[in-house]
C-alpha cells in the first residue's frame, strides 16, 4: 500500500482548486525557487542538483509561454520576456553562471511582484 505524502496532496490539491490567476502567481514564485536553489546548488558545487532546479525553472517558463492568452497588448511583450529569460537559463545551466541565474532571478521576482500587486489591486476594487 503506497501512502500520499500530505504536503504532495495538499499541492495537488491547491493546484487544481486554484482560479487561473492564482496558477500564474504559482508558477512565478515557483520560478523564483528554483531560480534559487539552482543557485545555491551552484554556489555549493553541486553541479547535478543545480542542473536540475534550472531546467525546473525553464519548464515553469515553457508553461508561462503556452498557457499565455493572445491578444492583449501586454501578452506579445511578456511571450518575449519568458523566451528570453529561458535562453538566458539554458546559457547558465551550459556555463555553470551563477551571474545569469541572479539577471534571470530579478526578472521572475518583479514578474511575481507585479502580478501579486495586480491581483490585490483587482480583489480591492470587487
Amino acid at each position: 500500500m503506497v501512502l500520499n505524502n500530505p504536503y504532495q496532496t495538499y499541492q495537488k490539491q491547491a493546484v487544481t482548486t486554484s482560479k487561473p490567476e492564482d496558477l500564474t502567481l504559482m508558477l512565478y514564485q515557483g520560478l523564483v525557487k528554483f531560480i534559487r536553489l539552482s543557485k545555491k546548488s551552484l554556489e555549493n558545487k553541486n553541479m547535478e542538483e543545480s542542473h536540475g532546479y534550472n531546467l525546473r525553472a525553464q519548464d515553469i517558463l515553457s508553461e508561462l509561454m503556452i498557457t499565455l492568452k493572445k491578444g492583449y497588448t501586454v501578452s506579445d511583450p511578456l511571450l518575449t520576456m519568458y523566451d528570453y529569460m529561458k535562453s538566458r537559463l539554458i546559457e547558465a545551466n551550459l556555463n555553470k553562471n551563477s551571474a545569469i541565474l541572479e539577471e534571470v532571478e530579478g526578472f521572475a521576482l518583479e514578474l511575481s511582484e507585479t502580478w501579486s500587486t495586480a491581483m490585490k489591486q483587482i480583489k480591492t476594487k470587487s
